[in-house]
């Protein structure tokens, strides 16, 4: 899944005189509180950490009461989505006119029913609500499905993912595995009908693939334009 990282740091913990004797414990307890809030100095959500302590050495801190300050290294597992990645998260509960997710058991996920492709109509059965694409209707979106979207934006203080479902690579996690020639048919279609709005045609003796900028540079325009001038 897109949005995890991982990174090594160099830290300092600062220990009251009083922890000496159980230091260790007294580390994790503060790379604890480091756990789930998001970081600005590693710019990311802090999952996990494995710390390795640099020295037995400390270094006092005078004052009225002095600290002491241990130097450790660390490697830490972060979380930091950013918009357009490909995210998977358990659905809790359905709406009219949203879904709600959670992503790694802490980060809540919300999709409005405007970021919901068209693909997908809305059901009430047995009492529940759901999704059902409208072209194949294995493809349903419920509760405890696993949801595969996109980010829209991420809310760095509540920890909250705004996603959606427009594109067609998302939906049912484990109907987009099942199916992978249906929906990357259908991704392509798309990219081909975005590419070709308002032109008749496609551009002469090029070819639009995974690898082909959708974009032409200036220096590919003026090549283009010389060629056309050469056959006339």
């Amino acid at each position: 899944m897109e949005g995890l990282k991982e990174c090594e740091a160099n830290l300092v913990v600062y220990l009251h005189p009083s922890k000496a004797n159980c230091a260790n414990d007294a580390i994790l307890r503060e790379l604890s509180s480091l756990l789930f809030t998001y970081n600005e100095t590693f710019e990311g959500v802090v999952l996990a950490y494995d710390p390795n302590i640099r020295s037995n050495l400390a270094k006092i801190l005078p004052g009225i009461s002095p600290y002491f300050g241990v130097k450790l290294r660390a490697r830490l597992l972060l979380f930091d989505p950013k918009p357009d990645m490909l995210l998977e998260g358990e659905i809790v509960k359905i709406t009219l006119h949203s879904i709600h997710a959670v992503v790694l058991g802490f980060s809540s996920v919300t999709i409005a029913d405007q970021d919901i492709r068209e693909e997908f109509k809305h059901k009430y059965k047995d009492g529940k609500d759901l999704y059902v694409s409208r072209s194949d209707k294995k493809h349903k979106i419920k509760v405890g499905t696993i949801l595969r979207f996109l980010v829209k934006s991420f809310d760095e203080d509540i920890l909250h993912i705004s996603g959606s479902l427009v594109a067609d690579h998302t939906g049912s996690a484990h109907w987009l595995e099942k199916n992978l020639d249906k929906w990357s048919q259908a991704d392509s279609t798309t990219t081909k009908r975005k590419y070709g709005e308002g032109k008749e045609t496609e551009p002469e003796g090029e070819m639009i693939g995974e690898e082909t900028p959708l974009v032409k540079s200036d220096e590919q325009i003026k090549k283009s334009k010389k060629r056309k001038k050469e056959h006339s």
